[in-house]
């Protein structure tokens, strides 16, 4: 399997596991609350990202959860900075500016993507230390989240065992179609980054790129699969939302309040 995830920073072998209180948008340390940021350009959601990161490690000694911030991006392309990955970049970045599209450098796992607008990205700050929760297991639970969400609105999914993400079923014999990418960074035993779900994405963006790295792998949105029936952003970014907090209680076995 291809992980979509840097650890860095002291412990980072280390394995965990412990409790989430519950789900509720207060400033109560045990809880994991819930920040819309509406629509965001990349570099100024990273500086948030960033702030947010620091604030949880420095309040440790609390048990503080994490935040989940959830937004929608101006067009942009953004690229691992391992300097192997630029040969994914099929445009230059002149002709992806004259298209509206910015060039971004990420340090979070993964290769190269696309974000913009129609497209919901959830960038959950944790702590896995409180939480206790494996790496792996962390990016399974965010599949499992997005995988449910599809599920909602009648649109089956499943996992590819070489890379992670969330991938509709496929024509016999032909490729499964990624419909969200997912890639993270854990530092000092925080995560950074996250998934990427496609909902009325501008596709044709991605062929800018060899979304990461993988050739020959398409990728679709919940418009192209549902056609008509697709929901709107808003209930699509609530009911995942919903959903993964409900995976985070589960996982530690408390009822949601």
């Amino acid at each position: 399997m291809i992980p979509r995830v840097h650890v860095t920073g002291p412990g980072a072998g280390a394995e965990a596991r412990s409790s989430v209180r519950s789900w509720v948008q207060t400033p109560d340390p045990s809880t994991l609350p819930l920040v819309d940021l509406g629509r965001m350009a990349y570099r100024a959601a990273f500086e948030r990202q960033e702030r947010e990161l620091e604030s949880l490690v420095a309040a440790r000694p609390s048990g503080r959860l994490g935040v989940i911030l959830v937004v929608e991006h101006d067009p942009v392309v953004t690229v691992s900075r391992r300097g192997e990955n630029t040969g994914n970049l099929l445009s230059t970045p002149a002709h992806l500016a004259a298209l509206g599209v910015d060039v971004a450098p990420t340090d979070r796992g993964g290769d190269i993507t696309y974000h913009g607008p129609g497209q919901i990205v959830v960038y959950p700050i944790l702590d896995l230390e409180v939480l206790r929760l494996k790496v792996g297991d962390y990016l399974r639970l965010l599949e499992q989240a997005v995988m449910d969400t599809c599920a909602a609105f009648g649109l089956p999914t499943v996992r590819d065992p070489e890379a992670t993400g969330v991938w509709t079923l496929g024509p016999v014999g032909g490729p499964h179609a990624k419909v969200c990418a997912i890639g993270i960074r854990v530092r000092r035993w925080a995560t950074l980054h996250g998934l990427a779900l496609n909902v009325s994405t501008n596709l044709d963006h991605f062929a800018h790129i060899v979304p990461c790295g993988l050739v020959g792998r398409p990728v679709t949105s919940l418009a192209r699969e549902l056609g008509p029936v697709c929901p709107g952003m808003d209930r699509v970014k609530s009911t995942l939302a919903g959903n993964l907090s409900a995976l985070l209680l589960a996982s530690q076995g408390v009822t949601r309040r």
